[in-house]
C-alpha cells in the first residue's frame, strides 16, 4: 500500500527531514504547497478583522450595548478557544487538507449569515460559527507546516505565516472602514466580501496542498470538549455581567465561579482517563510546553486588547471615521509584520529563539504600559510609537511560542502540542477581552458622570433626561460640543485604563519566558509514529 506525498516529492521517503536522508523540499515546492493554506488563513483573518472598525457602527445600528460589543468579539474567541484543541486532535486522526477546507467552509457560512443579522443576538450566534472555523484554520496552519518542514526551517515559514497574519490584520480594518463609510455598501458587506476569496482559497488548497494521510484508529474526546467549553463559557458570562447585573461578591458570583471550577475539574478528570484526550495532560510534564502555554495565556490577553479596543478609541474618543481608524493602527500592524518576518528568518539561520521571546515580552510590556497613559487628546505620534512597540512584541512572541512547543514533542503529539499553545492564547484573549470590556463598560459612565458634574446641575440633568447613548454605544459626533467632549474624554480615559490593566499580563508573559530553557531547533523532521497506519489516498 502506497502513500501520496507532498507536492514535488517523488516518494514517501523524501518527505522533508525523513530518516532516509533524501533532500528536503525546496523553498519553491514548500511555498506552492503552502499557498492555499496561507490564502485560507488570510481570508479567515481578513474576514475577522474587517469587522473591527465597523463594530461601533454595527452595534449602534442594531441597538446593542457595550456588553453586546464585547460579546460580539468574545463569542468568536470563545468558540475558537474551545474548537482549537479539538481541531488539533482531529488533525492527528484525519486528512489535514480536508479539515482545513472544512474549517474554511464553516467560517464562510458563519460570515454570510452574520451579514443578514437583524439583532445583536443573531450576530453573536453567527460569530460563534465563525470562531469554530477560524479555530480550525489557526491550529491547522501551524500543524500542516510542522508536517512538512523541519523545526529549524519552520522558523522561516512561521515568519511568512506571521506576515500573512499582519497583512490581513491591517488590510481588514482598512477595507472594513471603507466599506462601512460607503453608503451603497454598508457594514453588512464586511461579512460578504471575503466569500469569493474563500472560494479561490478552496480551489488552490485542492490543487496545491498534498500531504500523506496518516490515520489512526482512535476516538475523539467529545466529553472533554464539552466540559472545557462549558467551563469557559460560564466564566465569561460571569465576568461580563458582574458589577452590572449583580455585585462582584454575590450568590450569583459564587454559583458561576464555583460551577466553572467544577466543570474545569471534570475536564481534567476526563482528560486524565480519556484514551485520546484533546489536551493530553502528559504534555505539561514537559517544562517548555507548560511554560509556553502559560505565557500564551497572557500574550492572548495583550494581543486581542489592541485589536478590539483601538477601534472604539479612535472612533469614539477621537471622532475618526472607520476608515481612518484602520489607518491609524498601521504602526501596530507594521511592528507585528516586521518582527514576525525578521525573527522567523533569523531563527531559521541560527536555530535560536529564546532571545526573541524575551525581547518580545519586554517590548509588549513597555508598549501596553505607555498606551495606558493615553487620553482622547494624546498626540498621535506618541500613540504611533507605543503601538509600534506593542506590535513588535506580539510578532516576536505569537508564533515563536508555538515553535518552541513543537520542538519538544513526538510526531503523534504534534497537532495536540501546537493547538494547546494556540488554545491558551485564545483563552487568554477571550477572558481578557470579556473582563476588560466589562471594566470599560463600568468606567465610561463614571467618567461621563464626573464630566457632567463639572458642567453644572442643569446640563447634567438635561443630558441624563435625554441620554444620547441610552445604555448603548453612543455617537459623540451627533452631540453638542461640550457634551461631545465629555464623552470623548470618557472613552479616551477608559480605553487608556484598559491598556494599563493589560500591561501586567504582558509582564507575566515576559517573566515566564525567562524560565523557558532554550533547545536549539532540530534540522530534521521526526519520522512518522510507529502506531500510524498509512492510508491509500492522499490529502
Amino acid at each position: 500500500m502506497t502513500t501520496s506525498t507532498p507536492a514535488g516529492v517523488r516518494d514517501a521517503s523524501e518527505i522533508p527531514g525523513d530518516a532516509s536522508g533524501h533532500p528536503p523540499m525546496t523553498h519553491r515546492q514548500i511555498m506552492e504547497a503552502l499557498s492555499g493554506l496561507l490564502l485560507g488563513m488570510f481570508v479567515a483573518i481578513l474576514s475577522s478583522t474587517i469587522v473591527s472598525n465597523a463594530l461601533p457602527e454595527i452595534i449602534h445600528d442594531l441597538h446593542g450595548s457595550q456588553s453586546s460589543y464585547t460579546w460580539v468579539v468574545t463569542a468568536s474567541l470563545l468558540a475558537m478557544t474551545a474548537a482549537t484543541p479539538l481541531w488539533g486532535k482531529l488533525s492527528d486522526l484525519f486528512s489535514k487538507k480536508l479539515l482545513v477546507q472544512l474549517a474554511l467552509v464553516i467560517y464562510v457560512a458563519g460570515s454570510v449569515v452574520a451579514g443578514l443579522s437583524q439583532n445583536t443576538g443573531m450576530l453573536i450566534a453567527c460569530r460563534v460559527v465563525q470562531g469554530i472555523g477560524v479555530g480550525g484554520l489557526s491550529a491547522l496552519a501551524q500543524i500542516v507546516m510542522a508536517a512538512m518542514i523541519s523545526p529549524r526551517e519552520r522558523g522561516r515559514y512561521s515568519g511568512y505565516l506571521g506576515a500573512t497574519f499582519a497583512v490581513a490584520t491591517v488590510g481588514g480594518p482598512l477595507l472594513g472602514g471603507v466599506i462601512t463609510d460607503t453608503d451603497w455598501l454598508g457594514w453588512r458587506w464586511c461579512f460578504y466580501v471575503g466569500v469569493p476569496f474563500a472560494i479561490i482559497a478552496l480551489v488552490v488548497l485542492q490543487k496545491t496542498l498534498k500531504l500523506p494521510v496518516v490515520k489512526r484508529d482512535v476516538k475523539v474526546d467529545w466529553l472533554g470538549a464539552f466540559f472545557i467549553t462549558a467551563a469557559v463559557t460560564l466564566l465569561l458570562v460571569w465576568v461580563t455581567r458582574a458589577g452590572k447585573d449583580y455585585d462582584w461578591l454575590s450568590w450569583q458570583t459564587y454559583t458561576m465561579v464555583g460551577g466553572s471550577l467544577l466543570l474545569g475539574a471534570l475536564f481534567v478528570l476526563t482528560e486524565a482517563k480519556a484514551a485520546e484526550p484533546i489536551i493530553p495532560l502528559r504534555l505539561f510534564r514537559n517544562k517548555t510546553i507548560a511554560l509556553a502555554s502559560f505565557a500564551s495565556l497572557f500574550v492572548g490577553t495583550a494581543m486581542f486588547v489592541g485589536t478590539v479596543f483601538f477601534s472604539q478609541y479612535f472612533q469614539l474618543a477621537r471622532g475618526e471615521s472607520p476608515t481612518m481608524s484602520g489607518v491609524m493602527t498601521i504602526p501596530m500592524i507594521g511592528g507585528l509584520f516586521v518582527s514576525s518576518t525578521v525573527s522567523g528568518q533569523v531563527i531559521t539561520k541560527t536555530g535560536r529563539w529564546k532571545a526573541w521571546l524575551v525581547s518580545g515580552g519586554a517590548l509588549l510590556t513597555a508598549g501596553l504600559g505607555l498606551l495606558g497613559t493615553m487620553r482622547y487628546d494624546t498626540p498621535y505620534w506618541h500613540l504611533a510609537i507605543y503601538m509600534a512597540l506593542m506590535g513588535l512584541g506580539i510578532g516576536m512572541m505569537m508564533q515563536n511560542l508555538v515553535l518552541a512547543a513543537q520542538n519538544q514533542v513526538a510526531p503523534k503529539d504534534l497537532g495536540a502540542a501546537s493547538s494547546v499553545v494556540t488554545f491558551f492564547r485564545s483563552l487568554g484573549g477571550a477572558v481578557g477581552v470579556s473582563a476588560l470590556g466589562a471594566v470599560l463598560a463600568s468606567k465610561v459612565p463614571d467618567y461621563v458622570k464626573d464630566g457632567l458634574t463639572k458642567l453644572g446641575p442643569k446640563a447634567a440633568a438635561a443630558v441624563a433626561h435625554g441620554n444620547p447613548s441610552g445604555g448603548s454605544i453612543p455617537k459623540p459626533s451627533t452631540m453638542p460640543g461640550p457634551i461631545r467632549e465629555i464623552f470623548e474624554s470618557a472613552y479616551g480615559h477608559a480605553v487608556g485604563d484598559i491598556f494599563l490593566y493589560a500591561a501586567p499580563c504582558a509582564l507575566i508573559a515576559f517573566i515566564v519566558t525567562l524560565f523557558i530553557k532554550e533547545v536549539a531547533l532540530k534540522s530534521n523532521k521526526p519520522s512518522a509514529p510507529a502506531d500510524a497506519q498509512p492510508a491509500a489516498q492522499a490529502d
